[in-house]
């Protein structure tokens, strides 16, 4: 099926339809084998000039550029919610681009994790994302539920027997070792004992197929600069489902999650835009904005199902040629249980800063784990055959 050749991967590379995507993005000088997009993503060509032209109507209008820039301020969050919505199987309703992760991830908590009486626990699963781990065990304390938080290496499990659980906060596809999870079976398990769920997809947006409407969590919140190529720090998203549109949950407002007809009226009571817009607390910075979307119209031109098809078959090529090498993938094999990334473990701790020496950029994640993820976006199968060849040298 595979083979280990230059002029193999090449073939596939000719006919490849996503191939041309390659030329939309920069890769670093001194790294043209660029395997870390779990990490960070690559910047669109078309950033910079998004960037400047908000800039520029900046430069010229000032603050009449919130109504009077070729695309105005204050509806620009808007141009992200289509795409937005595209790319993880909900309604356009349902998402918002707003803060950074862990922001949006509290904010989620203050509405949706509700402790009584019997039933105050939140069920993370076992090594989650430290900053997963943090915001559940501060939401607790919050509300003098120390102790509250309950971490397993089987969540579906754990939300099958328990009736204690409020809340079940799961990673779609796990930071570490790329492992992804059973998205409807959790959450139809979280509903059966009146618990609510949220995901965190900050390896899943942009790397698998979501289709977070049908599925039905509560919510979710995911970061936009690793697979979906925001820009260091850049803007985060949020889902909310429709359900929960119109509920009167508990929030922490904003006056950007006011009703939009009556925003500038500056009324003093909070009406919330129905949806995940009413989460909304401060007028989005334009800038991340503006580089966001010039990668979410890529997403857009290639889709996601064409996507995860190349990234299903890019990422099983670099399984061969990491197993044909030695090292041990601790990624599972099947397809349905993993999105591009692989986790290996070698026993060189050197490995990372040896292929960074020759032009490849992975990580390392101490002491023995090493992260690759070849992005179907911009990466190649002759990246990928290259890569084997400087692990060799």
């Amino acid at each position: 099926m595979f083979e280990d050749s230059a002029a193999w991967a090449r073939a596939q590379d000719e006919a490849d339809p996503l191939a041309p995507l390659r030329g939309e993005f920069l890769f670093p000088e001194r790294a043209p084998l660029y395997f870390a997009g779990h990490s960070l993503g690559l910047q669109p060509r078309r950033a910079r000039e998004y960037v400047l032209e908000e800039l520029d109507d900046w430069a010229r209008f000032g603050v009449e550029g919130h109504f009077a820039a070729r695309h105005p301020w204050v509806d620009y969050h808007e141009l992200l919610t289509a795409s937005t919505a595209r790319l993880v199987g909900a309604l356009a309703t349902e998402v918002v681009v707003m803060n950074t992760l862990s922001v949006n991830l509290h904010l989620m908590m203050v509405s949706f994790y509700r402790p009584r009486a019997g039933k105050d626990r939140i069920l993370i699963e076992s090594g989650a994302f430290p900053s997963d781990r943090y915001a559940v065990a501060s939401q607790a304390r919050f509300h003098g539920r120390e102790g509250a938080v309950i971490e397993s290496e089987d969540p579906l499990a754990e939300l099958s027997r328990r009736k204690d659980i409020a809340l079940a906060l799961i990673g779609n596809v796990n930071y570490l070792s790329g492992r992804a999870v059973d998205v409807p079976a959790l959450v139809r398990a979280a509903h059966e004992q009146d618990a609510r769920i949220g995901l965190d997809l900050a390896h899943g947006a942009g790397n698998l197929e979501l289709r977070l409407h049908d599925d039905g969590p509560d919510f979710a919140v995911w970061c936009n600069y690793k697979y979906l190529n925001a820009g260091p720090g850049g803007l985060g998203g949020v889902f909310v489902h429709q359900r929960h549109a119109s509920t009167q949950l508990p929030r922490f407002e904003g006056w950007w999650g006011h009703d939009k007809e009556r925003r500038f009226e500056m009324a003093s009571t909070f009406t919330p835009i129905p949806g995940a817009a009413g989460w909304q607390l401060s007028n989005p910075p334009i800038l991340p904005l503006a580089a966001l979307r010039a990668s979410m119209e890529l997403f857009d031109k290639a889709g996601m199902s064409a996507l995860r098809r190349k990234g299903d078959r890019l990422t099983s090529y670099l399984e061969f040629i990491l197993r044909k090498r030695g090292l041990e993938v601790l990624t599972p094999p099947e397809r349905g249980q993993r999105g591009s990334m692989l986790t290996v473990r070698t026993p060189k701790p050197e490995l990372v800063q040896e292929l960074a020496r020759r032009g490849a950029v992975v990580d390392a994640r101490p002491p023995d784990i090493v992260r690759i993820t070849p992005a179907p976006l911009y990466n190649s199968f002759a990246d990928v055959q290259r890569l084997g060849e400087l692990i060799d040298a």
